[in-house]
């Protein structure tokens, strides 16, 4: 897998809304060579991620992985990005080395 870092720099625009004829939000991420689109359930996932390590009083760092949820509420996608369990420090070292 190739990894890069994706800098306020290299983000050219950012369009996030409901598209005509659709229910739920996308969000368009476009860089000079590509653009990414997120539906809703994405984008959720990872706010919830980033606003359960900015805002916990000792939480540093969390991991999300795909899971299929056969068992779900009505509306929610089958697969959904759950937290694994990891040890922060573990996750931290491996961002490190990023």
């Amino acid at each position: 897998m190739e990894i890069k870092v994706l800098r306020n720099k290299d983000v050219k625009r950012v369009l996030l809304g409901v598209p005509q004829g659709h229910q739920h939000l996308r969000l368009l991420l476009e860089t000079e060579g590509m653009g990414l689109v997120l539906p809703e359930a994405t984008l959720a996932n990872l706010m919830r991620a980033y606003i359960g390590i900015k805002t916990h009083p000792q939480r540093r760092a969390l991991e999300l992985a795909l899971q299929e949820v056969e068992v779900r509420k009505e509306g929610y996608a089958r697969f959904q990005l759950l937290e694994t369990g990891r040890e922060d420090g573990e996750i931290e070292d491996e961002l490190g080395r990023l």
